[in-house]
């Protein structure tokens, strides 16, 4: 299956820099929750970890500073930021903003292959849940909903929906599909939003989409 998180076969890219580096997994660290939120993080224990100088480690902790994932406070250095439940619930109600949207306009728009790529990811998906696999379906699911949104959005809601998860840890413990049942309510979400999405029904696509955001939020919330 080919989708937009796993096309590097396409057109070459130039090296990674250090500091784009260290940025792209602290930012991966931050977003899953592998760093937590209140965690000092030490530009001299960072490059010793990741085997670059210190430079690079404060370059990218000022584009995390930017992205608000991190604050600075006098004589405590770098520290990850810890958000409450305001900040929860307005994470999941942009969400559900954006990538209602995203399915709305991708109604519109989507081709039978595109369809077809979704229908494949949502059967592996199913699969793996029906024989208890649970660790990797919060990761498919990403996929599957960026997958819309770029479909519905290629030239800003794609880049939007991604700045907005990124911008939000999410503990892999805290994943509702690690629960069997949920998992079943949220495929069953899936199921809907494709049926919608072959009908060409942007209204009833972009109120899946919001209720399936919601939900997943109400259950973080809760947990």
């Amino acid at each position: 299956m080919r989708d937009t998180e796993d096309m590097s076969f396409t057109e070459p890219r130039p090296p990674m820099s250090k500091a784009e580096y260290v940025y792209t997994v602290l930012l991966e660290e931050i977003r899953t929750s592998r760093i937590p939120g209140g965690t000092a993080l030490r530009a001299g224990e960072v490059a010793k970890r990741l085997g670059v100088s210190v430079t690079p480690v404060r370059e990218a902790l000022r584009r995390l500073e930017k992205d608000r994932l991190i604050s600075y406070e006098a004589h405590h250095g770098a520290t990850v930021v810890d958000l409450g439940d305001e900040a929860t619930a307005e994470y999941y109600g942009l969400r559900a903003v954006v990538e209602g949207l995203g399915a709305r306009l991708a109604a519109a728009r989507i081709t039978p292959g595109e369809l077809a790529e979704l229908r494949e990811l949502h059967a592996a998906m199913t699969e793996d849940a029906a024989h208890g696999r649970h660790d990797g379906l919060g990761e498919r699911s990403r996929r599957f909903h960026l997958r819309i949104v770029d479909i519905g959005g290629p030239a800003f809601l794609g880049a939007h929906a991604r700045a907005v998860r990124n911008s939000f840890p999410v503990p892999s413990e805290a994943s509702l599909w690690l629960d069997p049942q949920q998992a079943g309510r949220q495929l069953d979400a899936h199921a809907r939003l494709l049926a919608a999405l072959e009908a060409g029904d942007g209204d009833t696509a972009e109120r899946v989409m919001i209720d399936h955001v919601r939900e997943a939020g109400d259950h973080r919330r809760h947990h």
